[in-house]
């Protein structure tokens, strides 16, 4: 067989990059562990690579072993270890981390592409994503900029209400200002909105920092508990809405419209008032899932032409969930919060919208790689030096 015929055959080695350094570290699991099921075997071999919560790398277990995982682990084991931040600066060791892959021959290259199924600070906003740009590594999901910008909920309703697209108000505070006038800025609040009113860190994913506030009493000690997820803090003002999601495919058709799930709604229950990260995934009843959302088809093409509109704007590639709120009463759109890397949990409402839009978990997958593929080849044909005219 000759070298072009070698390759055409040869399967798709993917790396699928789980675990990671921000506070939804766990949730990463159970996404990755439904990755790695789901990916077509008669197309990929696959890589798990685990990051630890202080940065490190780390070979995974063997495939045979996680498809009878319930959730994936991360064993931190030195002979393992592929990167580690405190190595910057020294001395590297000499060594292949193919070698730690034996059963893994005729290769120059652990993996071809990444699939990073991480969420959240450190992992879903940009940092990643640049060093595997830096790498020349294809990637899953959106480019450093979408991804910075979305993690940053401040950031991304700035550009969407510069798009002419509606946000819910909202007040910013960094922590420096609060630890100089606490006091004036809860003053602001309860003078501008009116209870209850969420807070929210600016750099979270799965509301974690999340609270509901309906007491001005109550603010201060949310928005000091906000601080401990990030230095920047949103306080919104509550909309009596409903909870609309919407997933958001690429096409690979280059240039072509992206391929918009029919919208799902969130329905909280249980006790819980929103949906917050234990009603995502400690309560298992905490929250209904309703695909499709109960919306007329003129409200539905009108929240698809909005999602569009917003995937466009905050310049994303690959995939994104749009969350949006539902006025009740009035049916006006607002823009919530986007993620770049949503859940892929049994529960994450990402592929379970795209499925219930006619694409099977593992198309959705193998369509997600075969983006990254062809958009790092797209990148590769740009010239890094300047050409004379």
């Amino acid at each position: 067989m000759d070298k072009i015929s070698k390759e055409a055959t040869r399967k798709i080695r993917v790396g699928v990059l789980y675990g990671g350094r921000s506070s939804e570290h766990e949730v990463s699991l159970r996404s990755a562990t439904n990755v790695i099921q789901n990916l077509d075997r008669s197309r990929f071999d696959i890589v798990p690579i685990g990051i630890d919560k202080q940065g490190a790398w780390f070979l995974g277990d063997d495939v045979a072993k996680l498809d009878q995982a319930a959730v994936l682990q991360l064993e931190q084991d030195a002979n393992k270890m592929l990167f580690a931040p405190d190595c910057i600066g020294k001395q590297p060791a000499i060594r292949q981390a193919s070698d730690m892959l034996s059963h893994l021959k005729n290769s120059e290259r652990l993996f071809d592409v990444i699939f990073p199924v991480i969420h959240g600070p450190l992992c879903e906003d940009g940092t990643v994503q640049g060093l595997l740009e830096l790498a020349e590594v294809p990637y899953v999901g959106c480019g450093v900029l979408a991804s910075a910008v979305g993690m940053d909920k401040d950031v991304a309703k700035r550009l969407i209400i510069q798009a002419g697209l509606d946000v819910p108000d909202y007040v910013v505070i960094k922590r420096g200002q609060w630890d100089k006038a606490a006091a004036e800025f809860c003053a602001h609040v309860d003078a501008t909105f009116s209870y209850p009113v969420f807070v929210k860190p600016a750099n979270t994913g799965s509301s974690v920092g999340v609270h509901k506030v309906k007491q001005p009493h109550d603010l201060a000690a949310a928005i000091q508990n906000a601080f401990l997820y990030d230095t920047k803090v949103l306080v919104e003002q509550g909309i009596d809405a409903i909870e609309i999601e919407v997933s958001v495919l690429e096409s690979l058709d280059y240039g072509a419209d992206p391929i918009v799930s029919i919208p799902g709604e969130i329905r909280p229950q249980n006790g819980h008032e929103f949906y917050s990260y234990d009603s995502k995934y400690t309560d298992e009843d905490g929250a209904a899932i309703i695909i499709p959302a109960d919306l007329s088809a003129d409200l539905q093409q009108k929240i698809k032409t909005a999602v569009k509109r917003i995937f466009a704007t905050l310049e994303c590639e690959g995939m994104a969930r749009v969350d949006l709120f539902l006025e009740r009463g009035t049916h006006r759109i607002y823009f919530n919060e986007i993620n770049s890397i949503p859940g892929f949990t049994q529960i994450s409402m990402y592929p379970k919208l795209m499925m219930a839009s006619g694409m099977s978990y593992t198309n959705l997958l193998t369509h997600l790689i075969e983006l990254a593929i062809n958009r790092h080849t797209r990148k590769s044909e740009l010239s890094r030096e300047y050409v004379a005219e």
